[in-house]
This record gives C-alpha cells, structure tokens and sequence, in this order.
C-alpha cells in the first residue's frame, strides 16, 4: 500500500515537472539566438551584490527573456549603458498558479519594458541587481525579438 501512494506521489511531481519544463521552454524557444546569456547562481560572481560585464551587441529590436523559478530574486534591477544607448528598468518577479486534477504548480516571469531597440552596434556594459537575493537562481538573456 505504502510503495502505490509513494509511487502514485512520484508520477504526481514527475507529470508536474513535465509541465513547468513545457511552459519554460515555450516561453524560450521563439527565439533560440541570444546576444546575451548569464546564469546568476553563485553569490560569488556578485561585486557588493551587483553583477556587471561587457559584451557587444548589433543595431536590431532585442527583447529580455528570463528562466526564474520561485527562488529568484523578486525584483530584478537591469541597466544597459553604451556609447548611444541607455536602459534601465526594476523587473518584478510574477508566479502564476496552475492547478491539474492532480496537483497545483507555479510558473514564474519578471514583469517590465523587455523589448528594446539598439540604434547601432556597440559594447554595452550590463548592471544586473537583484537587490540583495545574491542566492536567488535566474537566467538573464537578451535576444532578438
């Protein structure tokens, strides 16, 4: 009896995690080409709680996309500064309740300005807080739109 429940719990979060991953990758694959990609995970890669780099990017429209979960950082704090291009905006992490015969899972998006249009090509230095959350994991990427 005990080894059905157990197993009729796992197929429960198996079919949940199924789920969280279709909605994930849904949300990514418009568009699988990225300028930009960082994995904040590690309280290390932070300098005072705050995670800057450089990187070129193309004139074109561009758009933020993220892969948060429930851990991340609940406003998400991204500037962009180059030669003729300035952007700043405070992300607010959004979890979203879906609820299947079996069980009740979230799904989470940072609310905000995502898309974005660069005059001409040019180094941009990225500024990403998560206000204190250093332990908070998030993807950050910026792709075409």
């Amino acid at each position: 009896m005990k080894k059905a429940v157990f197993g009729g719990i796992f197929a429960g979060i198996a079919i949940v995690v199924i789920l969280v991953l279709r909605v994930v990758i849904s949300d990514t694959s418009e568009s699988t080409e990225f300028v930009y990609h960082k994995l904040l995970a590690d309280p290390e890669i932070y300098q005072d709680g705050v995670f800057s780099e450089k990187f070129q990017i193309s004139t074109g429209a561009y758009k933020f996309r993220f892969i948060p979960n429930g851990d991340s950082p609940e406003k998400l704090s991204i500037t962009l500064e180059g030669d003729s291009f300035s952007f700043s905006e405070d992300f607010e992490l959004e979890g979203t309740s879906h609820k299947s015969a079996i069980s009740e899972y979230f799904t989470w998006d940072y609310l905000g300005q995502k898309e974005i249009e660069i005059p001409q090509g040019q180094e941009l230095e990225i500024t990403i807080d998560p206000n204190g959350n250093t332990v908070g994991t998030v993807s950050v990427m910026i792709g075409y739109s």
